[in-house]
């Protein structure tokens, strides 16, 4: 398993290539919650989310001789796509990136932007296969979205920059989709502050890790999930994030209309765009702290801020802010 010393290493190597996101918070909602909520604001990250870390990392590393490589390939529904793409093209490398028909337009664009040859395929096992394929033809190094090594410890430097931004830490609160985030910040905090609780949210409709949690077993859901937060929409976690997110402190799973609603919430009162994967850990938040008997410090990360407009309006299809944000029901 990777230990703290290979974040470390991941942050020197990208240091150069990505922002230090800022520390965010809204005074109205933590006067409504009785805490301190932070937002880590990944959404105004290099390519607008976290993704970039682990992408920069696997290709800096891939670039630097760690393997032979001619090209890159990756396979995504969005971000992931960016990040490598994005990477790709800042060590020349070529890159091509296989997505789903149904990916968001924005996120498709954006990638082909960055240089890449984006591939489309009907569903995520033809994606699957296409990768899979791809992967053994020589000089090609397949990026995994999340069960990469090189892509986890990126990921983890989120957490090393919240812990040198932020004294004192009770929780830190991230989405889970294949887990990444979530394992790399927990190889941090344990290791920092091993005090600090570990919380991951996912969407009721695509829960497969906490189907997994709960089994003991890694659970493949039967069909590609329709939920709104389309970044946490895999099938399954991996073999290699899965043991992290089996040391969580807790895990919450929401629905479709908490994920619309913190979108919006969060919109409106700090004035970021954010994707509902993103949103839906407030859920987590409040699911939590409603346990909690001393006033805590909760820092959030905001995974990432790329939204299309059928995205948008679906979310804002019913107006939610007639109901400000409260731990009591």
């Amino acid at each position: 398993m990777l230990e703290f010393n290979d974040i470390v290493e991941s942050y020197e190597r990208i240091a150069p290539y990505i922002h230090k996101t800022p520390i965010f918070s809204s005074q109205v909602l933590n006067q409504w919650l009785g805490h301190n909520i932070l937002f880590k604001a990944e959404c105004l990250q290099k390519v607008g989310a976290f993704k970039a870390r682990g992408g920069c990392n696997a290709v800096a590393k891939i670039a630097a001789g760690s393997v032979h490589a001619e090209r890159i390939i990756a396979q995504s529904s969005g971000n992931h796509a960016q990040a490598v793409a994005w990477a790709a093209q800042r060590f020349n490398l070529p890159a091509t990136i296989f997505m789903p028909e149904n990916v968001s337009q924005v996120k498709a664009q954006a990638t082909k932007a960055y240089g890449a040859e984006v591939v489309f395929k009907k569903d995520r096992k033809a994606i699957d296969d296409a990768v899979e394929a791809k992967a053994k033809k020589s000089g090609t190094v397949w990026i995994h979205p999340y069960n990469d090594e090189r892509v986890i410890a990126g990921q983890g430097t989120v957490a090393l920059e919240i812990f040198d931004q932020v004294n004192e830490v009770d929780a830190i609160v991230a989405p889970c989709g294949g887990g990444g985030l979530l394992s790399g910040s927990s190889i941090v905090s344990r290791h920092l502050s091993p005090s600090t609780k570990m919380i991951g949210v996912e969407p009721l409709e695509a829960n497969d890790a906490a189907q997994s949690l709960r089994t003991g077993n890694i659970v493949s859901l039967p069909a590609p999930p329709t939920t709104l937060a389309d970044g946490a929409r895999t099938l399954s976690v991996g073999h290699l994030t899965f043991p992290y997110l089996q040391q969580l402190d807790s895990f919450f799973e929401a629905s479709e209309k908490s994920i619309a609603y913190w979108t919006q919430w969060l919109t409106h009162l700090l004035k970021l765009t954010i994707e509902p994967t993103s949103a839906m850990a407030m859920f987590g938040v409040c699911e939590w702290l409603k346990v909690q008997q001393t006033q805590k410090t909760v820092v959030v990360i905001l995974s990432g801020g790329n939204i299309d407009k059928p995205s948008r309006d679906k979310i804002w299809s019913t107006d939610n802010l007639s109901q400000p944000p409260s731990l009591h029901d």
